[in-house]
């Protein structure tokens, strides 16, 4: 499995958020190991309303060998219906980001930043500052962006904010604005399962009940824990200073 961000092991695990770490061939490797487990309670409607997030999902007569023929060009994965008496089969294709408009919170942590990169040059050539809140809020859920606005002729000076960004690891793209050029800068945040919160039981297993500190504890400790386990937001914007470049 290509997919290092979930655990999927099966159709029953897929979701909204790892559909997404698949290709049609993982996924056909998938569906027909449940297919041969007759004890699965996997529902074939429910998993394909999953695959239609990610995947172009048509439904086609196999039979009719104009339509089949549509689905044999190597673009396509066919997969057989879970219930035997079913006529006809399935046919599913990865559904292409064309556009920077295509992103979502979801599919943005699949692709990388040269082709995010792409997607920007793409959207009518207006750099970082035409791309609306809510598709720069989805970029940033999964990128370090930031930008920098020089003369054309010196984007590219030696030991400048460009030579400095790519030696830290990011792509770049440069988008002319008359006698200047913007540079944008993108780089892959490392993507970290969240850890879920569980609660430690109010019994023990003697069944003595823990400790409850009281709301009203005016014990100093509390305070100084707090200074100390306190840390600053980690996760600042770059902002790169022009006059180091002029």
């Amino acid at each position: 499995m290509h997919n290092k961000n979930y655990a999927v092991e099966s159709v029953l695990d897929l979701n909204s958020s790892n559909i997404w770490g698949l290709d049609a061939m993982e996924l056909a490797e998938l569906w027909n190991n449940e297919k041969k487990d007759e004890d699965s309670p996997a529902s074939e409607d429910k998993i394909l309303n999953i695959l239609r997030l990610a995947f172009e999902v048509t439904q086609f007569d196999s039979d009719n060998e104009r339509e089949a023929a549509k689905y044999k060009t190597g673009s396509y994965v066919v997969l057989s219906h879970f219930d035997e008496k079913k006529k006809g089969a399935i046919a599913i294709r990865k559904k292409e980001i064309k556009r920077i408009t295509d992103l979502s919170y979801e599919n943005v942590k699949y692709i990388s930043a040269a082709t995010l990169l792409e997607l920007i040059e793409r959207n009518f050539g207006g750099g970082w500052d035409s791309i609306s809140l809510a598709i720069k809020d989805i970029i940033e859920s999964a990128f370090d962006i930031s930008t920098t606005t020089l003369p054309a002729s010196r984007i590219h000076a030696k030991g400048g904010t460009l030579e400095r960004k790519v030696a830290d690891g990011y792509e770049y793209l440069e988008v002319p604005k008359g006698t200047w050029v913007e540079a944008i800068f993108a780089k892959k945040k490392d993507l970290q399962e969240k850890l879920r919160f569980i609660p430690e039981p109010e019994y023990d297993e003697d069944g003595n009940r823990r400790h409850v500190a009281d709301e009203n504890d005016d014990d100093n400790s509390d305070d100084e824990s707090f200074y100390e386990s306190y840390t600053p937001e980690a996760d600042v914007k770059d902002v790169d200073d022009m006059s180091d470049d002029l």
